[in-house]
């Protein structure tokens, strides 16, 4: 039996050129290369389910990119990231609400399930209103754990870990740092090494 699983793998890998050819019918070029495509098959899996679900069942809107039907996304117009980190809209519950402002991620960037990313909150006077959007921006190679919220404005610099559960209400542009709870704060601090990139 392994040694049929074995076979099967090596079979899809020499035919995922053409795979990903069909794909680019339904997703940008760009978002079906990099690590989950190249010798791994993960990439192809999340394709054909985002196709299945997004584009053929239509259970939710279709995207340029592979993502899964648990994670919501407002506006993918406004979400910002590096193609190689489709990985982060395969993550379950996951919440991008970005119809009144942008979302960047750098390069690198994880985000665990059930994690929303608020651009805008609802306005106290009306509730049936938001109060003006303000850009989140997650610094390259940042962690942010399972169940945590990032809010409106929130900056976090290169290599800032959210533990999980937190709710992050103001930036941390610095970065290297570990930051946890509800509002989070800083409780330990990460040394940069000299291969950390400062790409964002």
């Amino acid at each position: 039996m392994r040694m049929f699983r074995q076979a099967l793998k090596r079979g899809v890998l020499f035919a995922m050129p053409a795979f990903v050819l069909f794909l680019r019918l339904f997703f940008r070029a760009e978002y079906l290369t990099g690590r989950y495509f190249v010798n791994d098959l993960r990439g192809l899996i999340w394709s054909f389910r985002s196709l299945w679900a997004r584009h053929i069942l239509r259970l939710a809107p279709p995207l340029p990119f592979p993502a899964s039907l648990s994670s919501s996304i407002t506006n993918w117009r406004n979400i910002e990231f590096f193609p190689e980190d489709i990985n982060n809209f395969q993550s379950p519950g996951t919440y991008f609400q970005c119809s009144h402002a942008h979302i960047r991620l750098g390069k690198g960037v994880f985000i665990g399930p059930n994690v929303g990313l608020i651009t805008s909150n609802h306005s106290l006077d009306d509730l049936s209103q938001h109060q003006e959007g303000k850009d989140i921006e997650i610094g390259a190679q940042s962690w942010i754990g399972m169940n945590s919220v990032i809010l409106p404005g929130v900056i976090l610099g290169t290599k800032t870990v959210v533990a999980a559960g937190s709710v992050v209400t103001r930036s941390f542009p610095n970065g290297n740092c570990v930051i946890a709870g509800s509002p989070a704060k800083v409780i330990r601090d990460l040394e940069l090494s000299s291969s950390d990139t400062l790409e964002t």
